[in-house]
């Protein structure tokens, strides 16, 4: 399947398959994709929890208001992101030259420390680019997806035992589709929301 294809065949499913488990190599295809999603200063800020515990999925579905999709799916993947990872810069560019190094580190502590909000922003944005790489990689693997935001962040963080400094952006469930996602609510169109080099008087 083609990025186009799969842009296209995309949908949010509601209801999957509970019998069907996805294997290990998928899983780790699935999350390998995700971890190739761009992150500003390469600081690869995203988290992510796998859920396939039958538990554990009851739990988040309680805390998601009984949305089925959250036990139905084969998994559910966490989103969440550390608020603080531009303190440990270093890492993030171990492979480049020294000179490189030598620029780039102290320029991420610098522009992310001591403002909470542009760390936060940042962690939205990485988590959700990662989100769309993530479901666009199951639609090609044949598998099917839903982003939810639906979900008490206290009760979730406290199931997946959130680390400190870390926030949940959104989960992701994966799975095998038992019915066809229903039409579209409604596109708006194109001259109303794609605008050439500014927006129109």
């Amino acid at each position: 399947m083609n990025t186009f294809t799969a842009i296209e065949e995309r949908r949010s499913i509601k209801h999957y398959d509970p019998e069907h488990r996805m294997t290990e190599p998928e899983i780790r295809k699935l999350m390998e994709a995700a971890l190739l999603s761009p992150t500003s200063f390469n600081m690869q800020n995203w988290r992510f929890v796998v859920i396939d515990d039958a538990e554990k999925k009851s739990a988040l579905r309680a805390a998601a208001y009984n949305q089925a999709q959250l036990s139905e799916a084969s998994i559910a993947i966490a989103l969440c992101a550390d608020l603080r990872c531009h303190e440990d810069a270093g890492r993030y560019w171990a492979n480049a030259s020294e000179a490189v190094r030598e620029a780039m580190v102290p320029m991420i502590g610098s522009f992310y420390a001591d403002k909470p909000e542009l760390q936060r922003d940042e962690a939205m944005r990485s988590i959700g680019i990662a989100g769309q790489t993530l479901m666009l990689a199951a639609k090609t693997m044949g598998y099917d997806s839903c982003p939810m935001i639906g979900f008490d962040p206290a009760k979730a963080a406290e199931i997946l035992e959130l680390p400190k400094n870390h926030i949940i952006g959104l989960i992701v469930v994966v799975g095998k589709a038992l019915e066809p996602a229903k039409q579209r609510g409604g596109q708006l169109p194109y001259e109303a929301v794609v605008f050439r080099d500014s927006f129109p008087a």
